[in-house]
């Protein structure tokens, strides 16, 4: 397999970020998987937990799972080589990009309004399913604001174009003074929905740096800079402004670092940016193995199964578990001690292959959606009304 899929890629084919994707790809299971938990209730229903609330000393970890500087990076650098390669309207290009993003999410979201009834019948608890749709709709989030971003892509080339690498710095500017005005001596003067203002700037910083590199205005220069100046900003949030440390959200901490981004979170992408502009080569070249090579296109073409399903794989084995076992250690039971944790390592293959077994059923929802008969319209209808009632759903139970 790995000799064919080598035969069939093309000699232009920049694998390096390829491989950068499908790095930031694979980490936002992992990352999920590994900090975050249950914990059971006397009636047998399932609630979040994490294993950040009792060992503060794991924060480090979610430093490097926290990759999605690398993925917003690496979208940019390769929506700045598609727009300028594109041989139709900025319209068309852009409805393609967004119709692709759109059709896993309609597809997930419709899936999981047939099983929560279903769920429900069969005597999983409400508040299980609660903690379900949470975790379902907590990788989505992520695919709305790249939506944005990604609709942004004309305005961020003419940017890169004449500002180059400063072409971030007001967004990186922005951040900075929305977190003093709600962290500083002003923050209970300052309304709570001020924060919101984050989430643009916040997560467009990396796309548009990774566009500036697509239009080849960041060199080793500027990518040296982004690294030693992103550590240094990282190192001084933390130790002397007191930023929580870690990289997502903890249950029960009133601040947290992505939701929306903080500046602790662009200083982070700075510097996974910078190394990986640095880096780009020697992955390139590492990436010439076969054997490695293929893993990687995996990867890539599953792209948007991994970030829809990843959850509902977890939930896959937890809520039977719940139902059958009770207690199961790594699985339901609090994540508060060393037990637990080598216990979740354990649970991880099992993960890992619900997520194949799922994800071989949803990728029919990646590629192009049948069209034309009336049994194909029936079809979209229905799963666009299925969709809409999860949302109503989502929203009726917070």
């Amino acid at each position: 397999m790995a000799g064919a899929i080598e035969a069939r890629t093309p000699a232009h084919r920049d694998r390096a970020i390829d491989g950068l994707r499908a790095l930031a790809l694979l980490a936002v299971p992992t990352g999920h998987w590994l900090l975050g938990g249950f914990t059971l209730d006397g009636d047998g229903a399932l609630h979040n937990a994490s294993p950040l609330a009792v060992f503060g000393g794991l924060a480090p970890v979610s430093w490097v799972l926290q990759m999605l500087g690398i993925f917003f990076l690496v979208g940019g650098y390769a929506s700045a080589l598609s727009y300028r390669r594109r041989k139709s309207t900025t319209g068309a290009w852009l409805r393609q990009r967004l119709v692709r993003l759109g059709r896993p999410v309609l597809g997930v979201t419709a899936v999981w309004a047939v099983l929560l009834p279903a769920l429900y019948a069969l005597g999983v608890p409400g508040t299980t399913l609660r903690t379900g749709t949470t975790l379902v709709i907590q990788p989505l989030w992520f695919v709305g604001v790249y939506v944005v971003v990604t609709a942004l892509t004309p305005y961020c080339v003419r940017t890169a174009r004449r500002l180059g690498v400063w072409a971030a710095a007001p967004l990186l500017g922005s951040v900075a003074v929305v977190d003093f005005l709600r962290y500083g001596p002003y923050a209970q003067d300052v309304p709570s929905w001020l924060s919101v203002l984050n989430i643009l700037p916040g997560w467009l910083f990396a796309y548009q740096l990774g566009v500036a590199w697509g239009e080849g205005r960041i060199g080793r220069r500027d990518a040296r800079a982004l690294l030693v100046g992103g550590a240094l900003l990282f190192a001084a949030l933390l130790a002397l402004f007191h930023y929580p440390a870690s990289m997502v959200g903890v249950p029960g901490e009133a601040r947290t670092n992505s939701h929306p981004p903080s500046l602790l979170v662009l200083a982070l992408a700075a510097a996974q940016s910078g190394a990986a502009i640095l880096l780009r080569d020697r992955i390139g070249a590492l990436l010439r193995r076969p054997a490695l090579w293929a893993p990687v296109v995996v990867v890539n073409l599953s792209a948007m199964t991994i970030l829809c399903w990843h959850q509902t794989a977890m939930l896959a084995a937890a809520v039977p578990g719940a139902a059958l076992g009770g207690a199961v250690t790594g699985l339901t039971t609090a994540p508060d001690s060393v037990g637990w944790i080598v216990a979740r390592l354990a649970w991880l293959p099992l993960f890992a292959a619900l997520l194949v077994l799922i994800g071989g059923r949803a990728r029919a929802f990646d590629g192009p959606w049948a069209a034309g008969t009336r049994a194909a319209r029936a079809r979209r209808a229905a799963a666009g009304l299925l969709a809409a009632g999860f949302a109503v759903y989502v929203v009726n139970s917070y």
